[in-house]
């Protein structure tokens, strides 16, 4: 099978390589390019539905205390909260600030948020300078984080007005597309003016898909793709973030966020209902008010905590069980011609297509799988264009971590848009390839330059995960 995959792959490179190839090139892709089991995102984990629900469902192994947990965190994840007080006392206690009401407003579906606003868009908020331990440091008066909204009486921090400047391009065969950049303002600004040196970095709410099995990945495994040096001088130089858990209260690889900024799930979890919710834990025990926003500090709490150490466990449990849906059409030859064509562009370089989990998740159904998440889950230097300047602990702002591509294709149905990237600018895979920069530049001039049939190839590659 290998000698086969080698020779297509050398058959497509002395046809693609000639000067005077007056028609596209016929390239046959048999079924010797199609590895087996590779339709299996999670190994045997994956989830076996292709429907708008694709990204909500338990993956198969739980036992059957966790499949019961699994759908009582379901409802803590996908519940409006609301202010305190109320007569239901374990869901009261949103804001005073906050972005939203619940988890799923950011995450429809289990799946991917909208560069709109209550749709799963928010500004993380930093001014030049570190935090005790290591962390961007917060603005004086608006945080870490922009609250776009609060409870009666308290005034909310502000909103964000997004405006686009469109620019149009082509490829060397004439087919067209365009980029869009996005411009930020801020307006109805309560507490101030911001800072002149505040800086911002716009955030989309990722797919929850395969959490768990990436943070069973041992550090190792992530590690050895590091390459901070380009040793191997491929121009490829992942780096490892190492940040502040609270949980064991140490310097530990940051695996999750568009920044690699969290280092496990029940830091990210209990972080995102303080940040995004108003919900404190015992984790995270302070309400997110500044020093001058006096409405919100005096604002009745939901509780100390709002959400008990029982429901935080059961909505870490929810996140950590979701699935990864099984992959489509990947035997049909287009598909597999541009699994050949991503490879041989060097895109696997970054997104790497498969690991093994370790075994020390609390979740046995997670230990030891075979997984196809097409990541490192390591930083690169996405270029300028795509930078927020906006350093995240040893993230600088040209760097971002490689987004997995499980999942991708399956946006469109289960979210009903194909806003891709950090910011969702990207209405398309197409042009989420043509924002590449930085170290994924050369992939990206190389993808250009192919002929329409082996883009759309690669498209249908990628569609396919």
């Amino acid at each position: 099978m290998k000698q086969n995959y080698l020779f297509i792959a050398l058959i497509f490179s002395l046809v693609s390589c000639k000067k005077d190839q007056k028609t596209e090139p016929s390239i046959t892709v048999g079924s010797s390019a199609y590895e087996e089991g590779e339709e299996f995102s999670a190994g045997i984990r994956t989830v076996n539905d292709q429907s708008s629900l694709a990204f909500s469902y338990q993956l198969s192994g739980l036992n059957a205390q966790e499949k019961l947990d699994f759908f009582v965190g379901n409802s803590f994840f996908n519940q409006n909260w609301v202010e305190a007080p109320s007569s239901t006392t374990a869901r009261d206690g949103l804001g005073p600030m906050f972005n939203a009401r619940s988890c799923a407003s950011c995450h429809f579906r289990d799946g991917r948020g909208e560069p709109f606003a209550n749709k799963g868009l928010l500004f993380r908020l930093s001014v030049p300078g570190i935090g005790l331990n290591g962390e961007p440091l917060a603005d004086i008066n608006y945080g870490g984080q922009l609250s776009d909204n609060s409870i009666q009486g308290v005034a909310s921090e502000g909103v964000f007005n997004i405006f686009y400047n469109e620019q149009n391009y082509q490829f060397p065969d004439g087919e067209n597309y365009s980029l869009r950049t996005p411009v930020y303002t801020f307006t109805g600004l309560n507490y101030g003016a911001m800072n002149s040196s505040i800086m911002f970095s716009p955030r989309i709410g990722q797919q929850m898909i395969g959490l768990g099995l990436i943070e069973a990945l041992n550090d190792a495994d992530v590690l050895s793709k590091v390459d901070e040096m380009d040793a191997n001088a491929d121009g490829i130089s992942g780096k490892a973030n190492y940040v502040y858990d609270a949980i064991s209260k140490s310097q530990r690889l940051g695996k999750f966020g568009w920044k690699a900024n969290v280092a496990n799930l029940y830091h990210q979890t209990a972080g995102a209902f303080l940040g995004d919710l108003g919900i404190t834990t015992w984790l995270f025990k302070n309400e997110n008010c500044t020093s001058i926003q006096n409405d919100c500090q005096t604002a009745i709490n939901g509780g100390a905590p709002e959400i008990d150490s029982t429901n935080l466990n059961l909505t870490v449990l929810y996140a950590r069980s979701l699935g990864v849906p099984i992959r489509r059409n990947y035997k049909d030859a287009d598909v597999l011609l541009g699994k050949m064509i991503f490879t041989n562009l060097g895109c696997a370089n970054c997104h790497t297509p498969k690991y093994t989990t370790g075994n020390n998740s609390p979740i046995a159904a997670l230990n030891t799988i075979e997984i196809r998440p097409y990541s490192d889950f390591l930083l690169h230097d996405m270029g300028n264009d795509l930078a927020d300047n906006r350093p995240d602990y040893l993230a600088n702002g040209n760097e971002w971590r490689t987004q997995p591509l499980w999942g991708l294709g399956l946006i469109q149905t289960v979210n009903g848009h194909s806003f891709l990237l950090h910011d969702g600018r990207a209405r398309t895979i197409l042009e989420a390839i043509m924002w590449h920069g930085g170290e994924a530049n050369n992939s990206k001039q190389k993808f250009s330059i192919l002929k329409k049939t082996e883009r759309d190839a690669v498209i249908a590659f990628l569609k396919s995960l």
